[in-house]
């Protein structure tokens, strides 16, 4: 058949008391907007007659096996006939007569346009203070900051795409952090991404939302970290390295008095423990990024390129053995002084900031060695 312009796409799941409604809605929106394009439900097992519902009201319902909010709205992007895909919720809580402000952007050139329900009204009771104060304002701000989205309400759940572009990516997930994997996935794809002004009004359901706060909020969390391996390993492993060399450095001269408080080797000890966690945690980073980047969920950045091109095993094998050596040379010289001293009593304060950067050299060799071996093997090409 001829390509639609637009599928309306709901996710379903005993949506009966709710579906006619949302249809209508839909099916209005668009003849009265004249616009050429379908009603499709994507039904997730229901067992309340949803389906029958749905057809009874003009709408196509596809059957989607696998459980999961995602897992719903994926199969129906790829079953929709449309070039646009205009996504809502099937509780009444959207207003499907906002559908020609999202083809207006995306007739611009859009490929993702998110609805915003700050910019436009939540009405009494549309959303828990919870939410509206602090799980999506907190989310959005972490989405803007990890990946520079341009988007005010991450969470929408009114949202338009352009078919071809969303199936492009690939997305995976199946439950409700796909609204977090499409945006970010377009992001890092390079799409161009816009949001318009949308009403939410309070759910027109009697039983309880699939949505639960903590739950859903981890899983959305979880998802912007484990798709950012600069926040959640690169920038922490950096800033334990550079406390605890800071630490190190002063604390290796002597006693340190601040504030009339004195710090000796048991404070140097805990500082070397962050050099050593943040070395470890830097190489996860960079692991993280490479084996995103051969996967392709992460993008390609020529920046991280060209210092890959410095940066190789043989460099890594020379630093760690060098690092090596230096935690060598520095227990020799406590052999050294034990040697001068008949191998009896020495001061555990001279001698421990002496042994504790030694012993943090050699480990942090191994872990250059053996890191940059690894890293190698993660980089190379597949076949």
């Amino acid at each position: 058949m001829n390509e639609l312009t637009v599928t309306i796409l709901m996710p379903c799941l005993n949506e009966a008391e709710t579906l006619a409604y949302c249809v209508r809605q839909a099916v209005a929106a668009l003849r009265d907007n004249n616009v050429d394009g379908e009603v499709l439900i994507a039904d997730n097992g229901s067992t309340d007659g949803s389906q029958k519902i749905a057809v009874e009201e003009g709408a196509r319902v596809v059957d989607v096996p696998i459980r999961g909010y995602g897992a719903a709205l994926m199969h129906g992007i790829m079953a929709a006939h449309g070039k646009y895909v205009l996504m809502a919720d099937a509780d009444a809580s959207y207003d499907f007569g906002h559908l020609p402000r999202f083809l207006e952007k995306l007739d611009q050139g859009n490929d993702l346009v998110m609805g915003n329900r700050f910019k436009g009204e939540i009405k009494p009771g549309a959303m828990p203070p919870l939410h509206k104060y602090l799980g999506n304002p907190v989310l959005s701000f972490i989405g803007r900051l990890f990946f520079d989205i341009p988007v005010g309400d991450f969470h929408c759940g009114i949202r338009a795409m352009r078919r071809d572009a969303i199936l492009g990516l690939d997305l995976h997930t199946t439950g409700m952090e796909y609204a977090s994997e499409m945006v970010v996935r377009s992001s890092l794809a390079g799409l161009k991404i816009a949001e318009v002004p949308t009403t939410l009004s309070p759910d027109g359901r009697s039983r309880a939302p699939h949505l639960r706060t903590w739950r859903d909020g981890w899983r959305h969390l979880r998802f912007l970290l484990l798709y950012s391996p600069r926040w959640l390993f690169l920038y922490p492993g950096i800033l334990s390295f550079c406390v605890g060399l800071v630490l190190s450095l002063w604390l290796i001269q002597g006693p340190q008095t601040l504030g009339g408080r004195t710090f000796d080797v048991d404070t140097l000890t805990y500082a070397l423990f962050l050099v050593i966690i943040g070395a470890h945690i830097s190489v996860f980073a960079v692991s993280a990024k490479v084996f995103g980047t051969q996967e392709g969920f992460l993008p390609i950045e020529p920046r991280y390129e060209r210092i890959f091109q410095y940066i190789t095993l043989e460099t890594g094998l020379v630093f760690g053995c060098f690092l090596l050596l230096l935690g060598a040379g520095l227990f020799g010289y406590a052999v050294h002084l034990w040697h001068l001293a008949g191998y009896g009593d020495l001061s555990p304060q001279r001698m421990l900031r002496l042994t504790l950067p030694s012993a943090t050299c050699i480990m942090l060799g191994v872990e250059a060695i053996f890191g940059s071996f690894f890293l190698s093997l993660l980089g190379m090409k597949r076949r």
